[in-house]
């Protein structure tokens, strides 16, 4: 089995790879790594399955440290660790390479994967980032833009009287109260946003046609109103992680015949 750790701010994403390609996926929060309870939490989900290789992909650099030290221990197998050296399935071709984000390589490895190039991820975490593979297959950069979750939380933090609001769905165009009012606010603008950005997009690389994988925790609420988004696919940064390990297992094995 391969084990896959896909490590936020806030949580990491877990996935349990098996022979046949699926992926068993959950979360467990990253603080607990720096406490050592998510490690042993890792190792109560996977319990007596054997884990026969194991790859991170992490935005926390403290966490990967003490990841990779528990994948060791615990299963005695070395984790690849996603950088811009080790990924495999996209070109970079960006100024700084090592300034990007390893879960944005991930993405568009798993885009490119599935749509060739050019292709643009969106993904809706507590920032929402675009990602962009132009159509030589390489990496060249992309959007970053506040997260929709941040945007509500700065309204209620920083106002006196605007509540905290569950971020849903909504028809009205009018809001009838505080609380419809934001959401308003918040989902129809936002959509505005990205349908506004992916235009742009569309325009500098000079495409009428563009594949855009949405993924992330709003993604799908966001993406029901927005035709521009072609697929929605939570688990796109575990994908993109296992095709990375799979393509350095291949390497190996070439090498080695």
């Amino acid at each position: 089995m391969l084990l896959l750790l896909d490590i936020g701010n806030t949580h990491t994403h877990v996935g349990l790879a098996g022979p046949r390609g699926g992926i068993r996926r959950f979360e467990l929060p990253t603080p607990g790594w720096m406490k050592g309870s998510t490690a042993v939490a890792l190792r109560r989900a996977v319990g007596r399955a054997p884990v026969h290789a194991a790859a991170v992909c992490s935005v926390v650099p403290a966490a990967t440290t003490r990841a990779v030290a528990a994948v060791r221990r615990l299963w005695q197998v070395e984790p690849l660790v996603l950088t811009h050296r080790t990924v495999r399935g996209v070109g970079l071709d960006y100024p700084r390479p090592a300034t990007i984000g390893p879960d944005r390589l991930a993405n568009a490895v798993a885009a490119r994967h599935r749509f060739g190039a050019p292709v643009v991820v969106v993904d809706f975490g507590t920032a929402v980032t675009f990602d962009v593979v132009n159509a030589r297959g390489d990496y060249v950069g992309g959007i970053i833009a506040p997260g929709l979750a941040a945007m509500t939380e700065y309204l209620h933090e920083k106002t006196a009287l605007l509540p905290r609001i569950r971020l849903r769905d909504t028809r009205a165009v009018i809001g009838r109260s505080t609380r419809e009012a934001m959401l308003v606010g918040a989902v129809h603008g936002y959509r505005g946003m990205i349908r506004e950005l992916l235009a742009e997009l569309r325009r500098a690389l000079r495409v009428e046609a563009l594949p855009v994988v949405a993924t992330g925790g709003y993604a799908a609420l966001l993406a029901r109103q927005l035709p521009e988004i072609t697929v929605v696919v939570p688990g796109l940064t575990l994908e993109g992680l296992r095709r990375v390990c799979e393509a350095h297992r291949l390497e190996k094995a070439g090498t080695a015949a």
